[in-house]
C-alpha cells in the first residue's frame, strides 16, 4: 500500500466518523445544484451507495467510512452520499436503486447482492443518465467503472497458503468451501485457488455456500466431516472469513484435538484472532481503503461528466459492455508472520482490539506485544 493509502486507511481507522446522511426522500432536487459555465455539474453532488449486507464486518466499518469520506474530500464538503444496505436481500436492493432513481442522484456505487439479478436496475440508472460504479463485484448491465481486487489472486493465494500448510503431502483430501454462486467473485476465487490446488490434492467434498453464510458453510462442514470422517479431512479451503469461523466451529464440534489448516479472506477481526491461536491458517488481507478511496474517485468523475483515463489502469467486459474502466487492487496473503507488518500497520486493526483479554498469552506467543 504506498503512503497516500496507508494515511487514508489510519485515518479511517483512528476517526470516530460522525456523518448525518438524509434519508433518499429527502434529498434536494438536481435542479437545485450549481453547474460550471461548461455545463459539467459543480461539487453540489448527490452520490448513491449501495452495499449487500451488514453482517461482514468490511462494509459498515470500513467501506462505508472511506467511500463518504473521499467523496467529501473531492468535493470540499459539498457533496452528499446517500447509503442503503440490502442486508443479503436483492429484490430490497432493486427497491433501493429505484429510490435513488427517483431521488436523483448524481452517480451510483454498487456492491451487488446478487450480481445477475442487478442487471434491470443498472439499465434504469442508465436510461436516467446516471453513471454506475460496479464495486467489489462486477454487475451485469451497462456499468460506467469497476473497482475491486484481483480476485482469481485472492484465490491462489489461498491456495498456495494451504498447500504450503499441508506440507507437501502426497493428494492430501480436502473439503472446498466455496461462496455463494450469485457473487461472481466466488466464482473467481474458486478458479484462481484451484489454478493452485488441481493435480494435489483430492476433492473430498466440495460445496457453493449460500449467501456466503457461517452459518450454511457450519452445515456444510457437519456434512463432509459425516460424509468423509473427521480424521480423513487434511485441510479445508474457506473462501472467506466468516465461512472459516462456521468451518472451525464444527470441526471443533467433531472433536478434533488438532485442527487442519483452514483458510479464510477479509482480515476479519475475528479471523485474524484465529490466526493469532493457530485455529485458522491464514485470510487474505484486502487495502479496503485503496478500494473504497477509488469508488469514491470514479463516482464522483463521472457524476461531473469526466472521463476516467486518469484513474482506471485496465478494462474489463462484464457479457453486455465492453471495456469497462477499471482498476484492480492488490493483495496480500495473512499469516501469523505477517500480522504486524499489514493490519496493524496499516490501521485496520488495533494491537488493542486483536490482543483483548482472552488473546493476550496468544499474542505473546505470537509477539505481539
Amino acid at each position: 500500500m504506498n503512503t497516500r493509502m496507508r494515511r487514508a486507511a489510519v485515518a479511517v481507522a483512528a476517526t470516530t466518523m460522525a456523518v448525518s446522511l438524509a434519508a433518499c426522500g429527502s434529498a434536494k432536487e438536481s435542479g437545485d445544484k450549481a453547474s460550471t459555465d461548461s455545463g459539467k455539474k459543480g461539487d453540489d453532488l448527490k452520490i448513491g451507495l449501495l452495499l449487500p449486507e451488514n453482517v461482514t464486518a468490511r462494509y459498515e466499518k470500513f467501506d462505508k467510512p472511506i467511500i463518504e469520506k473521499k467523496v467529501s474530500e473531492l468535493t470540499g464538503g459539498k457533496a452528499e452520499v446517500v447509503y442503503a444496505n440490502a442486508k443479503q436481500d436483492a429484490t430490497l436492493q432493486a427497491q433501493q436503486v429505484d429510490t435513488m432513481i427517483t431521488n436523483k442522484v448524481d452517480a451510483l456505487i454498487i456492491d451487488a447482492v446478487d450480481s445477475k439479478a442487478i442487471e434491470n436496475s443498472v439499465k434504469k440508472a442508465k436510461d436516467e443518465g446516471i453513471p454506475v460504479v460496479a464495486f467489489d463485484r462486477l454487475a451485469e448491465g451497462p456499468i460506467d467503472a469497476y473497482t475491486s481486487f484481483d480476485n482469481e489472486e485472492v484465490g491462489r493465494a489461498q491456495g498456495k497458503a494451504l498447500l504450503e500448510a499441508l506440507g507437501g503431502a502426497a493428494k492430501p483430501t480436502i473439503v472446498m468451501m466455496n461462496g455463494a454462486i450469485t457473487d461472481p467473485n466466488a466464482a473467481l476465487f474458486k478458479k484462481g485457488a484451484k489454478s493452485v490446488l488441481d493435480g494435489k490434492v483430492t476433492y473430498g467434498k466440495e460445496y457453493d455456500t449460500k449467501e456466503w453464510k457461517p452459518e450454511n458453510a457450519n452445515a456444510n462442514m457437519e456434512g463432509a466431516i459425516t460424509a468423509l470422517g473427521k480424521d480423513k479431512i487434511a485441510g479445508v479451503y474457506s473462501a472467506n472469513d466468516g465461512m472459516a469461523g462456521g468451518i472451525i466451529q464444527a470441526l471443533k464440534s467433531a472433536g478434533l484435538s488438532k485442527l487442519p489448516p483452514v483458510t479464510g479472506q477479509d482480515a476479519e477481526l475475528a479471523g485474524v484472532q484465529r490466526i493469532v491461536t493457530g485455529e485458522q491458517f491464514m485470510s487474505v488481507y484486502k487495502s479496503y481503503p485503496q478500494e473504497g478511496i477509488v469508488a469514491a474517485e470514479m463516482a464522483v468523475a463521472l457524476a461531473k461528466g469526466e472521463k476516467l483515463d486518469s484513474i482506471a489502469t485496465s478494462k474489463v467486459d462484464n457479457g453486455g459492455t465492453k471495456g469497462i474502466p477499471t482498476v484492480l487492487v492488490p493483495v496480500i496473503s495473512l499469516t501469523k508472520a505477517n500480522i504486524k507488518d499489514t493490519v496493524i500497520k496499516d490501521g485496520i486493526w488495533t494491537l488493542d482490539e486483536i490482543c483483548s483479554a482472552k488473546y493476550k498469552d496468544a499474542c505473546a506467543a505470537a509477539g505481539l506485544k
